[in-house]
């Protein structure tokens, strides 16, 4: 065991020299694409002032946040799919803070897209209106795990909390943090925008334990910006709870009707063919009034 200066001083070099913030092809701390393994440290790693070290498993679980619950710290793939399988409790109590007011909202906007099923398909977080340029902050305090561009979330930062959540902010215009930084709830992470696939300026944002999605409503009063408690319960519910959803889903989509696209299709005339607004036929579809249709794409009118 190190003393507590040494393993202060170890974190402070970690974290200059950027063995805290590895990349894809490196070792993560924790081990390469989240295997546990350990990173050796050497003179040349931590400065001729301090003998040879190596960070272990007791490192791992006092610096890294919720490290005994994850077991790794991945900082090139954003979520585990399996991470639900790893949740073994009955009921897992979080503490989310000392008073209501302790979680800052990562923009000032209103919802405009909540939790759920959307055009037939799982929406995971909630969307927050903002403007490009706007700051992004971070809901509570804790230690960036990913900060990268993703063809999905766009430019897209995902912070791991001390009681084991991690909440991910998507689509924005710049990055303002690095992987293994520390930062506070209401530091600006990144600046709102339109990237990866998206539709006009929003944030995405959401709430995950092991990897798996909770509605963000469940945790915070997203219109006053306060807790909706100061602890919140997981239990293995939470997660099946989705699997639900999406078996619903499926069994509605095989009702709905589709249109294919043909040479000379256009959204009047479709829109008079099925009886449906334009304006109904791009929200059900996701594209805007001026979109341009491509010959055989599926449009939904029903």
């Amino acid at each position: 065991m190190h003393s507590t200066s040494r393993r202060n001083t170890l974190i402070a070099c970690l974290l200059s020299s950027g063995v805290l913030c590895a990349q894809t092809g490196t070792a993560d701390i924790g081990g390469p694409e989240g295997l546990d393994l350990f990173e050796e440290l050497t003179e040349s790693t931590l400065g001729s002032d301090l003998p040879t070290a190596v960070w272990d498993v007791n490192d791992s679980l006092t610096f890294i946040p919720g490290y005994d619950m994850y077991c790794h710290w991945n900082t090139d793939v954003l979520f585990d799919r399996l991470g639900a399988a790893r949740f073994d409790h009955d009921t897992l109590r979080l503490q989310l803070g000392t008073h209501e007011c302790d979680i800052m909202m990562p923009c000032e906007g209103k919802l405009t897209s909540p939790y759920g099923m959307r055009r037939g398909r799982m929406h995971y977080g909630v969307d927050l209106d903002l403007e490009t340029g706007d700051p992004v902050m971070s809901a509570f305090s804790g230690m960036v795990r990913i900060a990268k561009y993703n063809k999905t979330f766009g430019n897209v930062v995902v912070v791991r909390h001390y009681n084991g959540l991690e909440t991910v902010y998507a689509h924005l215009s710049k990055l303002m943090v690095a992987p293994g930084g520390l930062i506070e709830a209401g530091d600006t992470i990144g600046l709102g925008g339109n990237t990866g696939r998206s539709y006009g300026s929003h944030l995405h944002f959401e709430v995950r334990f092991l990897d798996q999605p909770i509605d963000p409503a469940l945790v915070v009063d997203i219109e006053n910006g306060s807790l909706r408690a100061l602890n919140f319960d997981i239990h293995k519910g939470s997660f099946a709870a989705i699997a639900a959803a999406k078996a619903a889903s499926r069994t509605t989509s095989t009702t709905r009707k589709y249109h294919v696209i043909r040479r000379g299709d256009t959204l009047y005339a479709l829109s008079r063919r099925y009886g449906v607004k334009v304006s109904d036929l791009c929200r059900i579809n996701g594209i805007s009034e001026r979109a341009t249709l491509s010959i055989g794409q599926r449009l939904r009118y029903d």
